[in-house]
C-alpha cells in the first residue's frame, strides 16, 4: 500500500516519481491524460496543455535537464515540445516507474483528516468509477499554466469579433488573412505575434507595459547560461548592469525597433525571450500599440486614442493558480499568491507538498527535482520542518523580497532566482546529518 500520492505526471510530477522510486518510497501517481508530459505534451488529452504546434522551449537543454538524467547530446540548444516530451518518456522508462502512474485518472478531491493523513478521491475517466484512498503525504504537481486568466475586469464596450486566450492557440491556420490583435508582451505573446505576422492580414501587438527583450543567444551562447554563470552570483545591481551592457552591445535599445521604453529595470520582470519580435516590429510586420482602452463593435480603441479594426483578439494574459481538488480555504491562491514555506509547504498542512509551483529565472525542471529530494527527506523523517511561526516568517520575507524586486503583477507572485533558490534547497538538505543524505540532489 502506497503512503504517498503524486498529482500529475508532467515535468514536476515525474521528477517526484523518480526521487520517490529511487528512495524506495511507495507512491501512486495520478494523471488525467493518457500520457506523461503535462504542458509539454502537445494536444494533451487532459486538456491542460498550452503548447502550440511550433513551440520551442525558452530555456536551453543544459539548464532544463534533470540532474539525474542528461538530455541527448544530439538535441538542439532549444528543443521543441515533441523532443521534450520524448525526453520525459525516456526519463520515466529509464528509471522504470511508469507502472506507478495511473493514466486517465483524475484527482477530484484531497481532504485533510484529523489524524494528519489525507483522503484522496480519484475518478477513472473511461468508466467514471470513483474511489477514495488514504495517504500519509500528497505531492501536488498539477502545474500553473493551464487555467487561463482573462483580463479582470474585461475591457468596456462590445466587441463583435472573436476573442481567444493563448492557452487555446494551437496553429496559425484559423488566423490566415485576418486582422489580429495580440495582447501581452510575454513569451507566448511574442511567439504568437511573430508567427501570425507571417500569415495575418495585419498583426497588432498591444501591451500594458513594455519589456526588456532578451535574445535566445548572446554571442553564439544560449542566453540562459547567464543564470548559472558568475554574473548570477554577484549583487543584483551588478547583474542588472552586466545584462544591460550585454543587451546594449548585442541588440541596442528596444525603442530603436519600435517598442516603448520599459518602465522598469532589467531583471525586474520575468524575462521576455525572443530572437524575432524586435526584427518583425522593425520591419513593420507588427504594429505596436498601448493597452486596450475599450471595444467599439469591430474596432478596438487603445489608450493613446488610436483605433484599429480587428477580427480576432488573442489574450496572452497569463494563468490563474488553482487547485480544483482542494477546498479554497486549505491553500488559498488569492491573486496568484500561495503561502508556502520555501515555495513547497503550507504551514497549516504538513504532509501536503507542492512541486514546480515556481517561476524561475531559468528552468523549472531541475528545481522541481531538488524540491522532490527535500520532500523525500521530510517524508522519510530525515528532515523536519521548523515551527509554523518560523515558516510564516520565511513566507512573509519571501513576499517582501519579491515585491521589492519585481513589478507589481500576478505574473511575479511565484518568481524565484534559479541559483539562489537552488542554493536554499541545498542548504536545507545540508542541515541534515550526512548519513541521511541520499540522491542526486544532495
Amino acid at each position: 500500500m502506497a503512503d504517498v500520492c503524486v498529482i500529475g505526471a508532467g515535468s514536476s510530477g515525474i521528477a517526484a516519481g523518480q526521487v520517490l522510486h529511487e528512495r524506495g518510497i511507495p507512491f501512486d501517481c495520478y494523471e488525467t491524460g493518457s500520457q506523461i508530459g503535462g504542458n509539454w505534451r502537445y494536444l494533451n488529452d487532459n486538456g491542460m496543455s498550452s503548447a502550440y504546434r511550433t513551440l520551442h522551449i525558452n530555456t536551453s537543454t543544459r539548464q532544463m535537464r534533470y540532474a539525474s538524467y542528461p538530455m541527448p547530446v544530439d538535441l538542439p540548444a532549444y528543443p521543441n515540445h515533441f523532443q521534450i516530451a520524448r525526453y520525459f518518456d525516456d526519463f520515466v522508462d529509464h528509471f522504470g516507474f511508469r507502472d506507478r502512474i495511473a493514466f486517465r485518472t483524475e484527482v477530484t478531491a484531497v481532504v485533510p483528516r484529523d489524524d494528519g493523513r489525507y483522503d484522496v478521491t480519484v475518478r477513472e475517466r473511461d468508466c467514471g468509477a470513483e474511489r477514495t484512498i488514504t495517504y500519509r503525504s500528497v505531492l501536488v504537481a498539477n502545474g500553473h499554466h493551464w487555467d487561463p486568466r482573462w483580463p479582470e475586469p474585461d475591457f468596456p464596450g462590445t466587441f463583435t469579433g472573436e476573442r481567444v486566450h493563448s492557452h487555446f492557440y494551437k496553429t496559425f491556420d484559423p488566423y490566415v488573412g485576418k486582422r489580429v490583435l495580440v495582447l501581452g508582451i510575454g513569451n507566448s505573446a511574442c511567439d504568437i505575434a511573430v508567427e501570425l505576422s507571417r500569415v495575418a492580414d495585419r498583426t497588432v501587438l498591444a501591451m500594458r507595459r513594455s519589456a526588456h527583450v532578451l535574445p535566445k543567444f548572446l554571442f553564439g551562447v544560449p542566453t540562459d547560461h547567464l543564470t548559472t554563470s558568475p554574473i548570477a552570483r554577484v549583487p543584483l545591481w551588478m547583474q542588472r548592469l552586466s545584462v544591460r551592457v550585454l543587451l546594449a552591445l548585442s541588440r541596442g535599445k528596444v525603442t530603436s525597433y519600435g517598442l516603448p521604453k520599459p518602465d522598469h529595470k532589467v531583471l525586474s520582470a520575468h524575462p521576455t525571450v525572443s530572437d524575432d519580435i524586435l526584427t518583425r516590429i522593425g520591419h513593420g510586420d507588427i504594429t505596436v500599440k498601448p493597452n486596450i482602452a475599450r471595444f467599439d463593435g469591430s474596432f478596438v480603441e487603445f489608450a493613446d486614442g488610436s483605433r484599429e479594426e480587428i477580427d480576432v483578439v488573442v489574450y496572452c494574459t497569463g494563468y490563474r493558480i488553482t487547485f480544483p481538488f482542494l477546498a479554497e480555504d486549505i491553500v488559498p491562491a488569492v491573486d496568484n499568491e500561495v503561502a508556502l514555506y520555501q515555495r513547497v509547504v503550507p504551514p497549516a498542512h504538513p504532509g501536503l507538498y507542492f512541486l514546480g509551483l515556481i517561476q524561475p529565472l531559468g528552468a523549472i525542471m531541475p528545481l522541481a527535482e531538488a524540491q522532490a529530494h527535500w520532500i523525500a527527506d521530510l517524508i522519510t523523517g530525515a528532515a523536519a520542518l521548523p515551527s509554523a511561526a518560523e515558516m510564516d516568517r520565511e513566507i512573509r520575507a519571501y513576499r517582501e523580497r519579491t515585491r521589492r524586486r519585481y513589478v507589481a503583477s500576478k505574473r511575479h507572485t511565484i518568481e524565484v532566482d534559479f541559483q539562489e533558490y537552488l542554493a536554499d534547497l541545498k542548504r536545507l538538505r545540508r542541515m541534515l546529518p550526512s548519513s541521511k543524505l541520499t540522491g542526486a540532489g544532495s
